[in-house]
């Protein structure tokens, strides 16, 4: 399934096979999910938004998510100024999107890489777990790893919809275990105005 290398990643490559559980069966997912990477440390003169933008691997179950995750997905090991990405299958990490198009994100800020890896795998399980739920109105969650400041934001398909929106953010404040506010911001208002004014808090 892999389509792209994990270049930007010093990590080894995707694996080929996925081991079964100690039980011997394969545990399958509710859905479809795949990993993206955005390496943007290294930016091309004049190239447009997103053409760094790689997908690279989609699975649907348990033990390839582990799999992959152990040996690849984990923030602390990207570069400065890039992003991992976990979106339904079908969906791009991409305003332009039609599922991502009238959404929004909740935004979460770390200064530090241990928190920001854990409040991703506790993300992704409960994504894939599909512990959510308004999970139908989830499209994914991006982890970017910043020089100055890393964040994770968790987007989703109708902005409009303050009372999806607003379970949603509850749920994940408690799943990623954290007391500051956090705010959720239109991807309109960030489209028209090139800033993420906050909309709803929690």
């Amino acid at each position: 399934m892999a389509t792209e290398e994990v270049a930007a990643v010093e990590v080894v490559a995707v694996p080929a096979a996925v081991p079964e559980s100690e039980t011997g069966s394969i545990n399958k997912l509710e859905r479809q999910w795949t990993f993206w990477l955005d390496n943007q440390s290294k930016p091309k003169q004049g190239a447009a938004w997103g053409s760094s933008l790689r997908k690279v691997y989609t699975f649907d179950t348990v033990q390839e998510f582990w799999s992959l995750y152990d040996q690849i997905f984990k923030p602390s090991k990207l570069t400065g100024n890039a992003d991992f990405h976990l979106f339904k299958t079908g969906i791009e990490p991409k305003w332009e999107d039609p599922e991502c198009a009238n959404g929004g994100k909740w935004t979460v800020s770390s200064n530090r890489k241990t928190n920001l890896d854990t409040m991703w795998l506790e993300t992704l399980m409960a994504l894939i777990g599909e512990q959510f739920d308004d999970a139908e109105d989830i499209c994914g969650v991006v982890a970017s790893v910043r020089h100055r400041q890393d964040k994770i934001s968790l987007w989703t398909k109708t902005a409009a919809n303050e009372a999806a929106q607003m379970s949603i953010g509850r749920k994940w404040k408690d799943i990623i275990d954290v007391t500051d506010k956090i705010t959720y911001s239109f991807h309109d208002d960030a489209r028209r105005e090139r800033s993420s004014k906050g909309r709803y808090n929690v």
